[in-house]
């Protein structure tokens, strides 16, 4: 139904001029995560999303767009995700409603900021983190979403660190 609506819409308004990222579904076993995201000319216009743990019992649902989109390339965060990069979505603390048990991992920023990192218990999966200095919002790794139609990065950080094989969006800003 979905995709016929897709089209429907690419045919009366082009994809030039907005486009319609269908709704992407990744199941497990204990629940159903959903995100709408619609785009026009790269920027979010409304987002509606259920980021999750693996095991499902951790969860941040959010309303609104991400206040900034942005991938971190510091060491810290490769170790922290097991990859090349970190990419996380940052949102209002009131854009959040969170539910389910956290434990709770502290570390020390490059520039000595604390970090609180919620992961979850059972599955040890990060589902969102507080940094120091941004009391009003809540960052959300992108992975949680769950969702190959979540928005591209505005923004790649520590450049430097970079592994180089890695090309980030040439639309974002880009900080060595």
């Amino acid at each position: 139904m979905l995709s016929r609506f897709f089209w429907l819409f690419k045919l009366l308004f082009g994809l030039s001029a907005i486009y319609v990222v269908q709704m992407a579904q990744a199941y497990s076993p204990k629940h159903l995560v959903q995100s709408r995201f619609i785009v026009s000319v790269g920027r979010i216009l409304m987002t509606q999303g259920l980021a999750s743990c693996s095991c499902g019992q951790l969860t941040a649902t959010v309303t609104g767009k991400p206040v900034r989109v942005s991938i971190c390339h510091c060491l810290a965060c490769q170790r922290r995700t097991g990859s090349v990069f970190g990419q996380q979505a940052r949102f209002l603390r009131t854009q959040v409603v969170l539910s389910g048990a956290s434990t709770v991992y502290v570390r020390v920023a490059d520039e000595g900021a604390h970090i609180r990192f919620h992961f979850c218990p059972t599955c040890g999966a990060t589902v969102y983190y507080e940094p120091q200095g941004l009391e009003d919002y809540l960052a959300i790794p992108v992975g949680a979403f769950a969702d190959p139609a979540f928005p591209a990065p505005q923004f790649s950080v520590y450049e430097e660190r970079m592994h180089s094989w890695v090309i980030p969006p040439a639309a974002a800003e880009h900080i060595p």
